[in-house]
């Protein structure tokens, strides 16, 4: 298993996580990607929300399965005072807990961060909330749509003659995801450089916001606001103050990104899509002249792009070094020859309702290391795959024992 191999980075690092959903697992599938042995707690019957979400056959999504990857599974009833003995059990052993229950509700269950702490003093306690465990709007729940629209995202996407529209994933989620990672190696790092001096408990506790980790993407938003009285509008597949850039349609009924905003590039640009006037314009040479003449320009470059095809056209702006690109779908993604020669679909077969295992490719481990996508080891496990061996090789139960608990988890 990935946990087993010791050149990955996290190799002996072990992770509890408690989360369901998209944020916090998203944090576990990272630090599994690079080694961690990461045991996901999941409810009992039904366990994680997401088996089901997308879920077109067969009894697992591939969203679970893509996003709980490396994990191992086990079943514990967390209103149980069973299954809540078992957590603080498992937490002396472990060096990371995630969680992104609504603030107050471990500690209601009396596993909050201090009795974890009792557990195991040197324990990592990485928290994903909607709005943080502090402030007026701590207690609120709220998902990744919310955060997005609070923390500035959702009314800059789209176009400006209709509402503000999401994107077609769950981003916010998984920007928090992986600050979460990112916050717990931080913490395992200054424990480790601390040289055995345990870090008091507030240094230990992760705290990270849903509409925190979108703000924090927000570039200059606040600062432009506040120096310059700019209130940032949507501006469809533009970006704000940025020319020329967007998508074009193509003769075959295609549409291809160009980035051509560069002061340099900008002059190759215009030649190859012949517009020699547009390259000489002394108004066009500063990004912000541009960006004011941002229709005329997207007008010129649409009208060359409409009399080739996807391919030529793309050809045609390579060999003149203009940046483009085709705008993939998952099909493109699965055929394209960047991704596999970095081995970023990786094929596994799984259940999907067929008679037969069905072969899916799945996204590779980034960032790379070595030249290549690290191997996946396994994709999203079936519920309370690992619960035996879990309770059996970390918690030393008896046979016994385990089948009394997992009785339990599987009453009505």
């Amino acid at each position: 298993m990935t946990q087993d191999i010791p050149d990955r980075p996290l190799h002996g690092v072990r992770v509890l996580e408690l989360g369901n959903y998209i944020a916090a697992p998203t944090a576990g599938r990272l630090l599994a990607d690079f080694g961690a042995e990461v045991i996901k707690v999941e409810r009992p019957r039904t366990g994680d929300e997401i088996r089901n979400w997308r879920l077109y056959s067969g009894s697992t999504s591939m969203l679970f399965r893509t996003i709980n990857r490396n994990k191992k599974s086990i079943v514990l009833d967390l209103r149980s005072e069973q299954g809540r003995k078992l957590v603080l059990d498992l937490a002396a052993e472990c060096d990371i807990v995630l969680e992104n229950f609504r603030p107050g509700t471990l500690e209601k269950w009396g596993i909050g961060p201090e009795q974890l702490s009792a557990a195991n003093p040197d324990l990592v306690i990485t928290r994903v909330s909607a709005f943080g465990q502090t402030g007026p709007l701590a207690q609120r729940p709220g998902f990744a749509a919310v955060a997005e629209a609070v923390g500035g995202f959702r009314e800059l996407v789209g176009d400006p003659d209709r509402p503000p529209v999401r994107v077609g994933v769950s981003i916010g989620d998984s920007i928090a995801g992986l600050y979460a990672a990112f916050g717990a190696v931080m913490a395992l790092y200054q424990r480790t450089a601390r040289a055995g001096e345990p870090l008091p408990l507030s240094q230990r506790i992760i705290d990270v916001a849903l509409n925190e980790s979108i703000l924090s993407m927000m570039e200059s938003l606040v600062p432009d606001y506040l120096a310059y009285g700019v209130k940032r509008e949507r501006v469809g597949g533009r970006m704000e103050g940025i020319a020329p850039s967007n998508a074009y349609p193509c003769a075959d009924g295609t549409s291809i990104i160009i980035a051509g905003n560069g002061d340099a590039i900008f002059q190759r640009y215009m030649h190859t899509i012949e517009r020699p006037d547009l390259a000489a314009d002394p108004d066009l040479q500063t990004n912000a002249g541009r960006w004011a003449r941002r229709d005329e320009l997207d007008a010129a470059i649409g009208a060359w792009t409409s009399r080739h095809t996807r391919d030529d056209a793309l050809a045609i702006l390579d060999a003149a070094q203009v940046p483009s690109g085709p705008i993939y779908t998952a099909a493109d993604i699965v055929d394209d020859a960047q991704y596999n020669a970095r081995n970023m679909i990786q094929t596994f077969s799984v259940d999907t309702g067929a008679d037969t295992p069905t072969p899916v490719g799945f996204p590779g481990i980034v960032p790379v290391i070595g030249g290549a996508s690290l191997p996946i080891d396994h994709v999203g496990p079936d519920l309370g795959e690992h619960t035996r061996q879990v309770l059996a090789e970390i918690l030393g139960l008896s046979d016994t024992d385990i089948d009394r608990i997992v009785a339990e988890t599987e009453q009505p």
